[in-house]
């Protein structure tokens, strides 16, 4: 059965992540997925784009199909995906060796939160990453 993280857990995650795998990040400013990512670099996070109909840059940053392609280690998988496929995504992150999957504020799905922690990925769910960020960290650079 899943569990949050504490508040305490939430804050030690940011503190302590400096790369951030977007999936599902748009190239469009005007979806949720930019803004926050956005947010999160203005903030002083590296944003990595991961979304297949990408190619090139998005936020000044490489963008990759997949997990797996990314060629150095991310701390955080922070997810714009549906909850269907956010089961997917934690396959993907365990594969790609990150050890973290943070699912944005609508994104839930037991079997996925099952899947994470029984292979020694920490998760949480329906939560967004800037809000919290902002709460936790009163907004500050991390």
């Amino acid at each position: 059965m899943y569990t949050a993280p504490s508040n305490e857990q939430v804050k030690q995650w940011l503190q302590e992540t400096k790369t951030i795998a977007v999936v599902g990040l748009s190239d469009k400013p005007d979806r949720t997925s930019y803004q926050i990512a956005e947010t999160m670099q203005q903030r002083g996070f590296r944003i990595i784009p991961v979304n297949p109909m990408l190619k090139g840059e998005v936020l000044g940053e490489k963008a990759y199909a997949t997990l797996e392609e990314i060629p150095e280690p991310v701390d955080l998988v922070n997810v714009f995906r549906r909850s269907e496929e956010l089961y997917s995504v934690v396959e993907s992150t365990i594969k790609s060796g990150a050890k973290r999957v943070w699912a944005q504020q609508g994104v839930e799905d037991e079997k996925a939160a099952q899947l994470a922690q029984e292979n020694g990925v920490e998760i949480v769910m329906d939560l967004c990453i800037a809000v919290a960020h902002s709460v936790l960290l009163a907004g500050g650079k991390h």
